[in-house]
């Protein structure tokens, strides 16, 4: 909460916290930290700029009246947009790493994929349509993508390991 009042980095710093859970549950379930849990981590961290600053683009306002330095009012909206398209495309090759390290299907390979290319297409209008009520409506609809893109991440690999412990009993 201090460094949200303090830096325009404070969704990346928050992103880190926000990113932990899969790696503190993973831990707690298989007692070590490896490789997945902190590739998940990366997934979390780098999903979290392109996904907040979108919505801070449009909300700009009320963050300035609020006095938390958010990208778009701190370092200003052109700034946030190249940076929202930087972080997606860091995003889209990690999304489709499980499916590579082998513990994701090619289901959600597919995902993934479709996932972050359309995270990188959202971010691209954004960047693009810098003014007026196109610039909202594309910050909001890469805001929409973006959780879509993690929920479906997120979702199938928990399908997954739902199946591949019930299939056993059931099957």
């Amino acid at each position: 909460a201090w460094l949200k009042r303090r830096t325009s980095q404070n969704i990346v710093i928050g992103g880190a916290a926000g990113a932990f859970p899969p790696v503190i549950g993973w831990a707690a379930v298989t007692g070590n930290v490896t490789l997945e849990p902190l590739l998940l981590f990366a997934i979390i961290f780098f999903w979290t700029p392109p996904h907040f600053w979108a919505l801070a683009l449009v909300k700009a306002h009320e963050y300035e009246r609020a006095k938390v330095p958010m990208m778009p009012n701190a370092k200003g909206g052109a700034r946030t947009r190249k940076e929202i398209l930087v972080y997606s495309i860091l995003l889209a090759p990690l999304g489709v790493l499980p499916t590579i390290m082998g513990f994701a299907s090619m289901i959600y390979g597919a995902a993934a994929v479709i996932g972050g290319l359309a995270m990188i297409f959202y971010s691209v209008r954004v960047l693009r349509v810098a003014e007026g009520e196109g610039a909202n409506k594309a910050a909001m609809q890469l805001f929409g993508v973006s959780i879509l893109y993690l929920f479906a991440l997120f979702g199938i690999l928990v399908i997954e390991r739902a199946i591949e412990v019930l299939w056993p009993i059931v099957g």
